[in-house]
């Protein structure tokens, strides 16, 4: 998998640009962190970690485990 990062203003339509991202082909997804508020991130994190237990997938928990601890 590939990242992108887009950096934008601050009054940016972030909606907006999600929804065109996702019509170009080859888009699977799109995810919005916001820099400033560290906290999102780690709510998603969490929530994503309780999923991935429930279905059994610890290999795929523990490389996103590694991936927030070594993130910049």
């Amino acid at each position: 998998m590939k990242y992108l990062k887009i950096n934008t203003v601050q009054d940016a339509d972030m909606e907006a640009l999600k929804n065109a991202i996702l019509q170009m082909k080859g888009v699977d997804s799109v995810e919005i962190i916001d820099d400033e508020n560290p906290e999102s991130e780690l709510k998603k994190a969490f929530a994503k970690t309780k999923e991935q237990f429930k279905k059994g997938d610890y290999e795929t928990l523990v490389n996103d485990i590694f991936d927030i601890l070594t993130k910049k």
